[in-house]
């Protein structure tokens, strides 16, 4: 079973907000065994358009666990922490 990874971009309209999302997603990611590949760091356009604000990789064991992930109990409430807080851009691709 390929692993996968949800990639989101995020562009944070309030901050203080912001934070208690991290806080709550964090909680999620450790309940369903995810890991953070990147979270936030420095981002260097290569190639194209696009400019990313605030890029967040996560890895799964499988498309499923991030399914599971994204539609937990966990996750849940920290989409609801974040309303009004951000503008999500979010995609499940599957690894090799």
């Amino acid at each position: 079973m390929p692993s996968a990874y949800i990639i989101a971009n995020v562009t944070v309209t309030n901050p203080e907000q912001y934070e208690a999302y991290k806080t709550l997603s964090t909680i999620a990611v450790k309940a369903c065994g995810a890991e953070f590949c990147a979270r936030g760091g420095a981002v260097e356009v290569l190639e194209g358009d696009w400019t990313p604000d605030r890029v967040v990789i996560l890895k799964f064991p499988s498309v499923e666990k991030a399914r599971d992930y994204y539609n937990s109990p966990e996750y849940t409430s920290a989409i609801a922490a974040r309303s009004g807080a951000s503008i999500m851009r979010m995609v499940i691709v599957e690894g090799v």
